[in-house]
């Protein structure tokens, strides 16, 4: 319309005839139609998308470190002495209580030694006894000086060496019993019996290279992990304390991830940091115990620790309302004018499905949730106001 009044006293002005002014005029109207639909067409290329509008707040993620599962206590079951095993008093798996009867060699060759020892025993004490009677019946001699004085001497030299032979013979009959309490092999602690490699009959030794079996203390197991250097310096930094004994009791619970991805219905606690780096890896170890009394975790288990760390002040984007580019991350935001723009960020780290961004938005502004794929730097959009995405305390 605009057009047609622009035109209007132009052609009243022109002494045209009414063929050509009604021609003219049909002209305008066609023209002023035309740009109607150009503005129109404009209006309708502006797409409507969802917008959310960002804000900030608290949050706590977690981060995921293999594991590798231990018991309290792993020990390795070894004869003490060599011989062939009479009978095994357990089988794989059971669990068993410290002192209880686990392997039994043969004693016989034991006990014939431990008879041989009080035999020799006997007769080291009967030595004394001699060579006591023997000073006995110098002593008066000497005194007399019917003998010489070197002769009770050497009686006595005789009884010291009789009363050695006897502390000798003490001594291996200590160890004949020593030797026969070995062929009962019985466990130290309580707790799981490994595989028996070895069965009834077998002949044994304490230079074996595979161990009678493995004995697994597991009431409370310790879950092993490590840390790069990096993560490290951020793990001293984020608690209080003067060393790593003070900011280990100022430490969070620990969960387990198991294998199947499911988390162990208890939580753990860290208490232990190796003393230095593998030199190796450039990772430093540090330990978390978790109790398990009804034994569902076993020495072996492999599983993940998941470490949670509070934020800030942060802000939660959703991953899919980003769009990688080069190993950059970019949202498309919002203007005031509705015009769009593409923006990199720098993300934090994740949770769940959103990203916890660090620089590149502001609390309040909006970005496209959706839909941008075609979008150029400085399109037109008409938004669709979604619901805000706010930072939260996620739960495990």
């Amino acid at each position: 319309m605009q057009y047609i009044s622009n035109f209007t006293p132009l052609l009243n002005n022109v002494k045209l005839s009414n063929y050509v002014r009604f021609f003219a005029l049909a002209t305008v109207l066609f023209l002023a139609s035309c740009a109607g639909k150009q503005e129109q067409a404009q209006v309708a290329q502006a797409p409507s998308l969802p917008v959310i509008t960002i804000s900030q707040g608290s949050q706590e993620t977690f981060v995921d470190y293999p594991a590798a599962i231990e018991g309290a206590a792993d020990l390795e079951i070894r004869p003490q002495v060599s011989g062939t095993i009479d009978r095994i008093y357990v089988n794989e798996g059971q669990l068993v209580n410290k002192g209880q009867l686990l392997f039994q060699i043969s004693p016989l060759p034991f006990k014939a030694q431990l008879n041989n020892a009080k035999a020799a025993l006997q007769a080291a004490q009967a030595a004394v006894l001699n060579a006591q009677l023997e000073i006995d019946k110098l002593t008066p001699l000497v005194q007399n000086k019917v003998v010489s004085a070197f002769q009770l001497q050497t009686a006595k030299t005789a009884h010291q060496i009789a009363v050695a032979n006897v502390e000798q013979a003490k001594a291996s009959v200590n160890n004949a019993q020593i030797n026969l309490a070995y062929t009962e092999i019985k466990a130290p602690i309580s707790g799981y019996i490994g595989r028996l490699p070895k069965k009834q009959g077998s002949l044994v030794g304490p230079a074996d290279p595979e161990a009678l079996t493995n004995l697994s203390d597991v009431h409370e197991v310790h879950v092993y992990f490590s840390l790069a250097e990096t993560d490290f310096i951020n793990f001293n930094a984020k608690y209080e304390g003067n060393s790593v004994n003070e900011r280990l009791k100022h430490l969070p619970p620990v969960s387990l991830v198991l294998a199947d991805q499911t988390l162990y219905p208890a939580n753990g606690k860290i208490d232990m940091v190796d003393g230095q780096f593998d030199k190796t890896t450039g990772a430093i170890t540090l330990r978390a115990s978790f109790p398990n009394a009804k034994g569902v975790l076993r020495s072996g288990n492999t599983g993940k620790v998941r470490l949670g760390m509070a934020h800030n002040n942060v802000l939660l984007v959703p991953q899919a309302s980003t769009i990688e580019i080069q190993d950059k991350v970019f949202v498309y935001a919002v203007g005031k004018d509705n015009k769009v723009s593409k923006r990199p960020i720098k993300v934090l780290g994740t949770s769940g499905t959103n990203y916890l961004i660090q620089d590149g938005l502001k609390s309040g502004e909006q970005i496209i949730a959706k839909g941008f794929e075609s979008l150029k730097e400085g399109d037109l959009i008409q938004p669709e106001i979604s619901k805000p995405v706010t930072a939260y305390n996620a739960t495990k």
